[in-house]
């Protein structure tokens, strides 16, 4: 038997994943507090792709809309990161043989790939290119890829709940 089953199934038999599990309570109110971070991240994130691709905000510089939405973002991004931990802890084994979740943390691994090179390479140059109501063509693909990354990740974060594969 391979290391990742024995500590999934370890995982799975703690005392915090049985009781996030058998808990009335606790599974729901994590599940709802990840669906509000959901929103907060995916929606202020959506408006900052939208302004990259040249959508929306067209007369506010690319700079002020990430200086005022990114720490709201960033917020919501770690909600979702510390309440989706707590729900895989809930139930680990069946979580990894589901192929949403695998599809899940692939597509989150491709949209950090695409946080890390535009705030890397493009984001430190904002002040010089961000000014223009139609941003250059590699900062409107940027938008567009983040854009098509997260909204995938919610529906295959979704579908995890109907996993017709088991």
């Amino acid at each position: 038997m391979s290391v990742v089953p024995v500590v999934l199934e370890w995982v799975e038999a703690t005392s915090i994943s049985t009781h996030i599990r058998e808990s009335i309570w606790t599974y729901p109110v994590i599940e709802s507090i990840h669906v509000l971070g959901l929103g907060l991240f995916l929606g202020l994130t959506m408006v900052m792709d939208l302004r990259l691709i040249g959508v929306v905000l067209r007369n506010t510089p690319v700079g002020d809309v990430m200086g005022r939405l990114l720490p709201w973002i960033r917020w919501g991004g770690a909600l979702m990161a510390v309440t989706g931990v707590l729900l895989t802890i809930a139930t680990p084994v069946s979580f990894a043989a589901n192929p949403f979740f695998a599809a899940k943390l692939g597509l989150l691994a491709l949209a950090g790939v695409n946080v890390w090179i535009f705030h890397t390479t493009l984001g430190p140059s904002v002040g010089t290119w961000g000014i223009h109501a139609l941003p250059p063509l590699w900062a409107r693909r940027a938008g567009a890829t983040s854009l098509v990354l997260w909204v995938s990740i919610a529906v295959a974060g979704r579908l995890i709940a109907y996993n017709w594969f088991q």
